[in-house]
């Protein structure tokens, strides 16, 4: 009892005791942490929570069948009717957990029974051949890390939008399975062929035009996502990867591949995923541009006065991103970030810069520069290159985030109608 009424007491206080200090639970706060600086670095670290018992005091659940998060980890996704975004500020690396990769689902996820599954390559080829899981499994594989983006990953309107908000349509695995040109040498392709249409299981039957030539170069028939079984929601048992393309020409549910000399014109190539410059339609824009997003700090965080170190992810569609850049004066200087190696070919490349900060009103901004030299432009740049009409597809221009004096931070939100 009174055992009891002492930890009561504790409660109601108001204060936090030293017990709970050491064996307190946690959630997302900023600290200083001292540095070589002189002064501090702050931190993204874990609050005190509620008390929990000393975990040195009781043996805990011994080992299982499956891996799990702690109970004090619960970052998610956001779901809408047709798709699902990544939460970009929870990730410490650039490898997206597969279970928090994006989701973008024209009718929903089909259930595919793997010893039933074949995939059907015929049209202009020597050789017609069905593959099944298992024969897709006897060629040699290929393993590619590289990021997917869904074409129409941008919103905007409001300054309460966190990165996931804002761009989180996009996702980076380690991709496992077969190269298709390693498939298409099998069927024996004819010289006159210079397209293929890529067919999935979904209800949709989603259906893109490919160029052959993509197909040669490095198009995977992927059935391994971050060493395991790809997952459900990204094609299961295997799915079209076309790194650095727009996410909808990696047909999920792979099911028909026929090779021809002529596109189909689907309704994903006409009304869907094109969009209006300058008056006129541009429609097969496959390659997503080079682009980036701070992610610390961002909405819905606070800082402090001192040293921060600005975090963020850079990626193109186009090879390798050679340079972030940074500007913390709302875009009138900007600083070169630091890359963390390895910088990989259509993958998303994490970005760092310190920053101090003297307590007054500001803005973050980054942008992309990748090997073609090809620079992230501002809104107002996108605006004079395709006119005021932008559409809703293959929107990159350069974000920033607003430091209020109190430290919160929001998201700048721009018009351009």
């Amino acid at each position: 009892m009174k055992k009891e009424q002492k930890h009561h007491k504790e409660k109601s206080n108001g204060n936090i005791s030293r017990r709970t200090m050491i064996g307190g639970a946690v959630a997302a706060a900023i600290i200083p942490v001292v540095s070589s600086f002189t002064k501090y670095i702050q931190a993204g670290v874990p609050v005190i929570s509620p008390v929990i018992d000393d975990p040195t005091k009781k043996i805990g659940p011994g080992p299982g069948k499956l891996g799990k998060r702690s109970p004090f980890e619960q970052p998610v996704k956001k779901p809408s009717d047709i798709s699902s975004r990544s939460p970009l500020q929870d990730f410490y690396s650039t490898i997206t957990p597969s279970d928090l990769h994006y989701e973008r689902h024209h009718a929903g996820i089909p259930l595919i029974d793997p010893n039933q599954y074949e995939l059907l390559i015929h049209g202009m080829v020597e050789r017609p051949m069905k593959f099944s899981l298992a024969d897709l499994k006897k060629f040699p594989s290929f393993t590619k890390i590289c990021f997917l983006e869904c074409s129409g990953n941008f919103r905007t309107g409001k300054e309460e939008l966190t990165p996931q908000d804002i761009l989180g349509l996009t996702s980076q695995s380690e991709w496992t399975g077969v190269l298709l040109s390693t498939l298409l040498r099998e069927v024996g392709v004819s010289d006159k062929a210079t397209w293929l249409i890529a067919e999935g299981s979904d209800a949709a039957v989603m259906t893109r035009s490919i160029p052959i030539k993509k197909a040669l170069d490095d198009a995977i028939i992927a059935y391994g996502q971050n060493g395991e079984a790809i997952r459900p929601e990204q094609g299961y048992p295997a799915r079209l990867l076309l790194p650095g393309w727009e996410g909808n020409t990696s047909v999920k549910w792979i099911r028909r591949i026929e090779i021809t000399d002529q596109t189909y014109m689907t309704r994903e190539e006409t009304s869907k995923y094109t969009y209006p410059v300058n008056g006129k339609i541009r429609i097969f824009s496959f390659e997503m541009d080079a682009r980036s997003i701070i992610t610390f700090p961002s909405f819905p965080q606070k800082v402090e006065k001192g040293w921060i170190e600005i975090r963020g992810i850079a990626w193109t569609g186009r090879g390798k991103i050679i340079k972030v850049e940074v500007s913390t004066d709302a875009g009138r200087t900007w600083n070169t970030a630091r890359l963390q190696e390895p910088v990989l070919d259509k993958a998303h490349t994490y970005f760092r810069y310190l920053w101090q900060w003297n307590g007054e009103a500001t803005e973050i901004l980054s942008r992309a520069v990748d090997k073609t030299g090809y620079t992230q432009p501002s809104l107002k740049q996108l605006v004079d290159a395709r006119g005021a009409d932008l559409g809703g597809y293959h929107l990159n221009p350069v974000t920033s985030w607003q430091i209020k004096p109190d430290g919160s931070v929001l998201f700048k939100p721009e018009v351009w109608k």
